[in-house]
């Protein structure tokens, strides 16, 4: 397993040079201009200016702060409603509507609303963000909840456990992977609305950086921009998954037991 693991990682490693490599020739024998692709070489000295002079660090430490902040206000709210919604079929009916019609409306077209009522800066970027992480985390604890084995259900009710008990002990350990699923959606999504509230009403972050580029028509930066952000959405999911094998190795172990 770990051999294959290996493997796959260094076909990738290969694939992303095979790329880079067709990029950068492109560049330099097909006379392609440097304002609509550049070379990956000087994308990366755009990188690199920008690192080194201190230039992106605080784009990226607002862009990683609002992320964070949306992300936990928007999960923490997507599962609490989660569970509220498969305890209560009721309010699952009465509230579960207007929650899908809070989704549909495109996030971008809210955003001018947003500024109006939070201002411009980090808090309308914020609530944009957990806009959009609130719905699949509710959507996948609502889903996870609810299908618990029925015989392991009833095995509880005969046991005589409390509503709280059976949420607590069985609901949530056995819903736990559909859970962390959503939580792995919510993660890649977070960024997006990071950046997309940047784009309308951010004056700093890694989104604002990519609207001034275009209007400075510095393409390479741009580019260094956008790699940044790849590898904090990345870093983002990877970090994800170390916390799921973290959750799940209990029940991992119970299963491999003889």
């Amino acid at each position: 397993m770990k051999a294959s693991a290996r493997s796959g990682s260094l076909a990738a490693l290969c694939l992303l040079a095979m790329l880079l490599g067709g990029w950068e020739w492109a560049s330099r024998h097909w006379g392609l201009s440097a304002l609509v692709l550049p070379a990956p070489s000087s994308v990366a000295r755009s990188l690199w200016s920008g690192l080194v002079s201190g230039y992106l660090w605080p784009h990226i430490v607002v862009t990683a702060t609002e992320l964070m902040l949306g992300l936990a206000a928007g999960c923490a709210l997507g599962f609490v409603a989660g569970l509220l919604l498969a305890e209560s079929p009721w309010l699952d009916r009465v509230v579960k509507p207007y929650l899908v019609v809070s989704q549909v409306v495109p996030k971008l077209a809210l955003a001018p609303l947003f500024i109006v009522w939070f201002g411009f800066g980090m808090t309308s970027t914020v609530v944009i963000t957990a806009l959009i992480c609130f719905f699949p985390l509710m959507e996948s604890t609502l889903t996870a909840v609810r299908q618990v084995d029925a015989q392991r259900l009833e095995l509880f009710r005969m046991l005589g456990a409390t509503r709280l008990q059976t949420l607590l002990r069985l609901k949530l350990p056995a819903g736990l992977p559909g859970i962390l699923a959503g939580l792995r959606v919510a993660v890649v999504l977070a960024l997006v609305g990071a950046v997309v509230g940047e784009f309308i009403g951010g004056s700093r972050g890694l989104g604002a950086l990519i609207i001034a580029t275009q209007s400075m028509m510095d393409t390479a930066l741009m580019f260094a921009v956008l790699f940044v952000i790849a590898v904090l959405g990345l870093t983002l999911y990877q970090a994800t998954l170390a916390l799921e094998r973290l959750l799940l190795r209990p029940y991992t172990d119970e299963f491999h037991q003889p």
